[in-house]
């Protein structure tokens, strides 16, 4: 079995170009928690990991030395999926920090309510009640 049960075992990671204006939207515009933040002397995010429910996503700053800054240094921009319960509430605090919405809150025809958000940097930011599940179907 992979993860622990009840801990998350996919941590999706994001690289930015500003990765300090990144926190401010995650933290401000959508309510994530600060869990780390471990910047270089020069100020630049050397990894953060942010919290949003029992999930988590981390990210760091774009332009780095290392494999994983290599691989990712012409990824486009990504998108995650965050599994919320009041999505009016969560989205009327984005728009209230300035973010970009490409969608409001919408009712799905399967059974979830969602919008979605556009970071500064291009990353697509679905919230919605929908939660997916790990167990197989049927």
């Amino acid at each position: 079995m992979i993860g622990m049960a009840g801990d998350p075992s996919i941590f999706p990671t994001v690289l930015y170009k500003d990765a300090k204006a990144a926190l401010r939207t995650l933290t401000e515009g959508f309510g994530f928690t600060e869990v780390r933040v471990y910047e270089g002397e020069d100020g630049t995010v050397l990894h953060a990991e942010l919290a949003c429910g029992n999930g988590m996503v981390m990210l760091g700053s774009r332009g780095r030395e290392g494999v994983f800054a290599r691989a990712l240094a012409d990824s486009g921009p990504v998108g995650i999926y965050v599994v919320i319960e009041d999505v009016d509430a969560h989205h009327a605090r984005a728009v209230e920090h300035g973010v970009e919405i490409l969608m409001p809150p919408t009712d799905q025809d399967y059974g979830s309510r969602d919008y979605l958000a556009r970071d500064a940097e291009g990353n697509v930011w679905s919230f919605g009640t929908y939660s997916p599940s790990a167990a197989p179907a049927g």
